[in-house]
């Protein structure tokens, strides 16, 4: 990665650029999921685009993928280090969205 943006805010953000970079997360952060897994789990998420934010992120260093010599052949993902650290992140997001939904319903 070049030069880091000199806002820490900024710097967060080159990891969750999209929505589906945080929905793929979310749903690693139970633990290993193959690419199906992920898919079924995000929802509405083309196989195209599932598969250029799972190769950003392996770049990033949030996820690791493992493939596995079979027929057919098995990939599976699993966060980093680096990956698991965002689960706060995600945590904070988590309850402000409950809480606008709360706020908003009421």
């Amino acid at each position: 990665m070049n030069k880091l943006p000199d806002c820490p805010v900024e710097t967060t953000l080159l990891f969750f650029n999209n929505r589906w970079r945080v929905l793929i997360i979310r749903e690693l952060m139970t633990g290993t999921k193959r690419f199906g897994e992920l898919k079924r789990g995000i929802g509405q998420i083309s196989q195209k685009v599932l598969t250029s934010n799972l190769r950003a992120m392996e770049e990033l260093g949030l996820l690791t993928r493992k493939i596995y010599a079979e027929v057919p052949p098995r990939v599976e993902y699993t966060l980093t280090d680096t990956g698991v650290s965002l689960e706060s992140v995600l945590n904070v997001m988590d309850d402000w969205g409950t809480a606008y939904k709360a706020k908003i319903n009421s």
